[in-house]
């Protein structure tokens, strides 16, 4: 239009307005061009002037040719995204991988779980063949074939009658070189003593054949005496063949008979049909004596350790990016990331699946003391500091949405617990302690901490970021340590530094009841599967079992040691030592709570809890840490269990369990 202006082709103007009059009339910023073609001089009006400079046209022709350029430069990017219906299908391309991530990490876990069986299958068949191999050694079957082999030519060289008895004489005295005394010739249970069917197919013999050849056993035995005699006499060569090859097994008998088996020497010593009879029972019932003390101890010890051990562990994964003592390590809601903070104030925010990576990582400038993810939108985390500030962080925006002031004479803010609704928080806020929390003289000789300073709970409304409600803590303030909410959200259980615990109807919002539980702080609590009952640990080293319906009813007691309960000590050379208090989850349970996870000085120790015989049950030592491990976590969402182990030289251990179905 400037140009046509310009050049004084004014019906030019016209012919546009004309065509583009229906698409401009409704635009605001086009309202005033339509009286230009009417005015005598544009180029003086207040309203066009500015168009008409010098200056205002240098401008335009920069920023087209600036428009220009970056077009041009971007056309081989846009000619690969119109020509290229991949690229417009990012979102389903994004969704499908994913979907076959999951599906090569379940295959992955059944691969393992699957190997993991077929381990144990091969295990049960080595130990099979060894018990065999225990009881039959390989020189007693070769005996035993050579046996019947030089039978089969005693037999083609006499008639069956005397064959038959001279059979017996020949085994009798031939096994008595191998642990066995002379027995009745035609007793099946003198056959072959050393094998275990042998001789529980002599004790299954009918009684009448054995009563028959009872009544002939000292006639059979002088017979087959004189059989054998003669046959020596006669066969001369054929014994010397059978010395050489009996020789080649002269050291495996020695060995045999230096282990204190008296069968062998008493069955050399006696000769006495009658003294024989008597010592052939004997040995038949101390084999089987040996034998039932024997098979137990070597089946039953992979047998126990089946039972003991209700968790396979498919793999073991070190998360290092801390570089100071873990004070908090959480799992959360959908199981796919976990946050961790250390004692320095940084926060890292890492996923393990399909591998171990970081998400978001963030430096606090002010001291961290609590750290507890949201439970709606995952992605936010609630980080209490000891400046009395609690900050909403996007792990995925990477950024504080807001930090809110919780009060400035109880600056410590020492738990955090965000309602299974998503729609409120609770926030246990401290005075400062008169003592350092790493002082590890002010801990007394019960555990029992003099760090009892005033505090108060609250109840904050997470989308707002304001107070709904101060709770009222009896007989007097204190500081909380710990708290954590049931299912719904309806019930709140909290451990509090003078070691009482404290349950909180939410509804109502008020205390329903409180007892004094530990002497000293409390430093962990949880509910149950059932949540008719909570846990707690506190610094006298107990895990207690209590009955929420009633009101100090104590259902178990535990003494657990001190590398489970804090406080944690890490020494070093030169004297250095390192002392930490509880801070995060001491204990965490699997998906149906018949399992626990705790602390100890090398890694994570799973007990079964035993509600019948109330007894805690080490089943598995997770292991694979150099310090004291100071928090757990258990995470349960996926199929897979994944327990987390955070220690106090910064490291985390990220341990895949597969439970064994019962």
């Amino acid at each position: 239009l400037l140009a046509v202006f310009q050049t004084g082709r004014n019906d030019k103007a016209q012919e546009f307005f004309l065509k583009q009059a229906s698409e401009l009339q409704n635009q605001a910023e086009w309202k005033d061009w339509f009286v230009l073609p009417f005015l005598p001089t544009p180029d003086s009006n207040p309203t066009f002037a500015t168009y008409f400079s010098r200056q205002w046209a240098d401008t335009f022709i920069v920023s087209l040719h600036n428009f220009l350029s970056v077009l041009f430069q971007c056309m081989h990017i846009l000619f690969f995204i119109f020509c290229n219906p991949v690229i417009l299908n990012f979102e389903a391309e994004c969704l499908r991988s994913s979907l076959v991530q999951e599906e090569n990490e379940s295959l992955r876990h059944k691969l393992f779980a699957l190997q993991a069986e077929s381990s144990r299958i091969k295990k049960e068949e080595l130990e099979g063949e060894q018990v065999v191999h225990h009881k039959l050694p390989a020189y007693v079957a070769n005996m035993d074939r050579l046996g019947d082999s030089e039978l089969d030519m005693t037999c083609s060289q006499r008639n069956t009658a005397h064959s038959l008895q001279s059979r017996g004489g020949f085994l009798s005295s031939f096994l008595s070189q191998s642990k066995k005394g002379p027995s009745r010739p035609a007793q099946p249970s003198g056959a072959s003593p050393m094998q275990t069917g042998s001789t529980l197919l002599g004790k299954k013999e009918p009684t009448n054949h054995q009563n028959a050849k009872g009544k002939e056993g000292t006639v059979s035995c002088k017979d087959g005496k004189s059989h054998f005699s003669g046959i020596v006499a006669g066969e001369s060569s054929f014994l010397q063949q059978r010395q050489k090859r009996l020789q080649e097994h002269g050291k495996e008998r020695k060995e045999l008979l230096s282990k204190g088996t008296f069968q062998g020497q008493s069955a050399e010593k006696k000769t006495d049909t009658s003294t024989a009879e008597s010592e052939l029972c004997s040995e038949m019932s101390a084999e089987r004596a040996e034998t039932s003390t024997k098979i137990p101890a070597s089946s039953a010890e992979p047998v126990g350790v089946r039972q003991e051990q209700p968790f396979i562990v498919l793999s073991q994964e070190e998360y290092g990016e801390h570089h100071s003592s873990i004070m908090y390590c959480r799992v959360d809601c959908s199981g796919r990331r976990v946050a961790s903070l250390d004692v320095d104030g940084v926060i890292k925010v890492w996923s393990f699946n399909p591998m171990m990576q970081t998400k978001a990582s963030s430096i606090s400038k002010s001291p961290l003391l609590s750290l507890e993810w949201a439970t709606k939108r995952d992605r936010l985390l609630l980080l209490g500091s000891g400046v009395g500030t609690v900050r909403l962080y996007d792990t995925e925006a990477k950024k504080n949405l807001c930090e809110i002031s919780i009060d400035e004479d109880m600056p410590r803010i020492l738990s955090l617990a965000c309602s299974p609704s998503g729609a409120s928080f609770v926030c246990s806020a401290a005075a400062q302690s008169p003592i350092s929390h790493v002082d590890f003289s002010a801990v007394g000789s019960m555990g029992k901490s003099m760090n009892q300073v005033p505090g108060k709970l609250l109840l904050w409304d997470t989308k707002t970021m304001k107070q709904q409600l101060h709770f009222s803590l009896d007989p007097e303030p204190i500081a909380i340590n710990c708290t954590a909410f049931n299912h719904n959200g309806n019930l709140l259980v909290t451990g509090a530094a003078d070691g009482i615990v404290r349950l909180f109807d939410m509804q109502q919002h008020e205390c329903a009841m409180s007892w004094r539980a530990h002497d000293g702080e409390v430093y962990s609590v949880e509910f149950s599967y059932d949540e008719n009952t909570v846990y707690s640990i506190g610094g006298d080293g107990k895990f207690i079992q209590w009955n929420i319906h009633k009101s100090g009813l104590k259902v178990s007691e535990y003494d657990l040691p001190s590398e489970a309960t804090g406080p944690f000590v890490l020494s070093g050379y030169s004297g250095y030592k390192q002392v930490q208090f509880p801070r995060g989850r001491l204990f965490a349970f699997d998906s149906e709570g018949n399992y626990m996870l705790t602390c100890s000085s090398t890694g994570g120790v799973i007990f079964k809890l035993n509600g019948e015989e109330k007894v805690l049950e080490s089943c598995l030592s997770l292991g694979g840490h150099r310090a004291p491990v100071v928090t757990v976590d258990w995470s349960t969402a996926m199929d897979c269990g994944t327990c987390l182990t955070a220690s106090m030289d910064g490291k985390i251990k990220l341990t895949t369990l597969l439970a064994q179905k019962s």
